[in-house]
């Protein structure tokens, strides 16, 4: 078991062989064992996933949504476009992070909350609670988690 109250900060990035994958409308998004997890204090890992293991033509770049972390650097927004379907902002990259992340660039990491579906090896994700942040939370993760109401200020 894991407390989020035991990891950092400034945030640890860590490779993980865990099986993550991401589903949305009847299609495999992303299928991948070789992410890596972002370890903050009072967040849930969020999980990255590298480019090439993500399915092609699926992710639009959204050219007007940008945010900046002050540990990794300025933010990418992508679109989840599925036949029929189109999820605003559903993913998010560092397309140039800043040196203690480098191992990041051009990874994507998926809102649970955006999509239908996120896994960690056969542990089905239940999403950070609120619309800013993008922790994965399974079994093996404690809380309290930062992201519900009144929880900005921690």
């Amino acid at each position: 078991m894991e407390s989020v109250w035991d990891y950092p900060r400034p945030p640890r990035l860590e490779r993980t062989a865990r099986r993550v994958v991401v589903r949305h409308a009847g299609v495999v998004v992303a299928e991948s064992i070789n992410c890596w997890r972002v370890l903050e204090t009072s967040h849930p890992p969020v999980y990255y996933v590298p480019r090439t293991d993500i399915t092609p033509g699926l992710l639009h770049r959204d050219p007007d949504h940008r945010s900046f972390c002050e540990f990794k650097g300025v933010a990418t927004y992508w679109d989840l476009v599925t036949p029929g379907n189109r999820v605003a902002r559903a993913a998010w990259s560092y397309e140039e992070p800043s040196p203690a992340y480098a191992e990041l660039t051009g990874a994507l990491a998926f809102y649970p909350s955006r999509v239908d579906e996120c896994r960690v090896d056969d542990d089905i994700v239940q999403a950070q609670e609120g619309d800013f942040y993008g922790g994965w939370i399974t079994p093996d993760v404690t809380g309290p988690f930062k992201g519900g109401p009144g929880t900005r200020g921690w």
